[in-house]
């Protein structure tokens, strides 16, 4: 077992993080896990290709979700989990990538033991209810603020000084939802119970993170009454027409919220097992330690929350200054975005339209910047939020924007522009 909270990505520059993008961006499956082709041909077999999700097919949803987690390097069962985790169905959604009748251990062989656990654990949890009602509704923005500080400090001082205390606020909240030895959960058919480790909670809040992010956008708010971007789902508007205007979606804030709770649990878990070291107790059983709890680089590596409201304004600053003509004599759209990015540091596209913005002014050294800053984000995402294009187009004319910028040039014609595709 790794450190719980070490993250991958903290002295990484834009160059290494591209190439652990390149062989998705370059359709290499075979580079990214040899057993990937055979599994892409399950999906394809099974005719995942067909079936509509979201904003998508079923197979590009699947595959979004299986590239985000592996970029975000968790461990490989838990990247399979997601390229299959809807094999059964699950609780949010009734697409089954195999027959009703297909047997466990026909999924257990062709994606592997531990894997296969997981997807049927993820498929039989009631994971709205878990991770909504039980879990995140139980805090508030300020709750998750103050215990990601506390926590934080806790860690250091058990790490360092060996000094743990059970009583401090933040760790009894996440004791008391979350105890060390689990949590029993209904089976979501069967109603039996099914008991759900902490270390494996915290993996599904996780992969909710990744699965939200890659399927979310303006329809659900429509669909959910998501006017207040806090995506609790009260509301219900069957009649919302699909897809809609495509804006992005008011999705941001409960992610970021599921990464402070994901935070919370991993830094329990880290000070949990530190204690138990120290007393000369090195595993327990139907803990699920072999999982290692990554930090991914989302809302700085999952320690800030972003105010439901400010998503909205910079959604909206971001929507007004990309929906207008281009012309920015007055700096008006360079203003819009700047704002929008202040507001919602977190995403790339406002600061790779900015990167534009800077290169039509002939502004490079600033187009430099908003482009490398805007590339690294959605690189990071795996995801696309302004899902108007996909991930890799975003990617695409990310590169093509910062590589102009260091070149100090800029096409000064319509087709100039449009002739603009190769990237070093």
């Amino acid at each position: 077992m790794g450190s719980e909270m070490a993250s991958p990505f903290l002295s990484e520059n834009l160059s290494s993080i591209l190439a652990a993008a390149r062989p998705f961006l370059r359709s290499e499956l075979a580079s990214i896990d040899p057993s990937l082709p055979s599994f892409v041909d399950i999906l394809h077999s099974v005719g995942a290709d067909e079936c509509w999700h979201k904003h998508s097919t079923f197979f590009s949803h699947l595959f979004d979700i299986y590239r985000i987690l592996k970029l975000w390097r968790v461990p490989d069962s838990v990247v399979r989990c997601g390229l299959f985790h809807s094999a059964y169905s699950n609780s949010y959604v009734n697409l089954a990538i195999f027959d009703p009748g297909t047997s466990r251990s026909h999924v257990r062989s062709l994606i592997g033991e531990e894997a296969e656990r997981l997807v049927y654990l993820f498929c039989v949890v009631p994971r709205q209810q878990l991770i909504h009602d039980d879990l995140l509704f139980h805090y508030s923005d300020l709750d998750l603020k103050e215990h990601l500080a506390l926590s934080e400090n806790s860690v250091k001082e058990a790490k360092e000084k060996g000094f743990f205390d059970a009583d401090q606020a933040w760790r009894k909240k996440v004791q008391g939802l979350l105890p060390a030895e689990g949590i029993k959960v209904k089976h979501i058919k069967t109603r039996e119970e099914v008991l759900i480790s902490r270390r494996l909670v915290a993996v599904f809040v996780l992969m909710t993170m990744a699965d939200f992010s890659d399927q979310l956008f303006q329809w659900q708010d429509k669909l959910f009454e998501n006017q207040d971007g806090k995506l609790e789902f009260k509301g219900s508007v069957p009649s919302a027409l699909w897809p809609g205007e495509g804006k992005p979606g008011l999705w941001m804030s409960s992610i970021s919220r599921m990464g402070a709770l994901y935070s919370l649990i991993a830094r329990e878990e880290e000070i949990y097992l530190e204690e138990r070291k120290q007393k000369g107790v090195e595993f327990e059983e139907d803990r699920d330690e072999e999982i290692e709890l990554v930090i991914p680089p989302v809302f700085d590596y999952c320690r800030k929350v972003l105010d439901a409201k400010e998503q909205i304004l910079a959604r909206d600053l971001y929507w007004k200054a990309v929906c207008s003509d281009g012309d920015d004599q007055d700096n008006k759209v360079e203003r819009l975005l700047i704002e929008a990015s202040e507001k919602n540091p977190f995403v790339g596209e406002p600061r790779l339209v900015l990167a534009q913005v800077y290169l039509n002014a002939r502004r490079y050294e600033e187009a430099e910047k908003e482009a490398a800053t805007g590339l690294r984000l959605i690189l990071e995402w795996g995801s696309s939020w302004d899902k108007r294009m996909t991930w890799e187009g975003w990617i695409s004319w990310g590169r093509q924007m910062l590589g102009k910028a260091k070149e100090r040039d800029w096409p000064t014609h319509a087709w100039g522009l449009i002739n603009l595709g190769l990237v070093k």
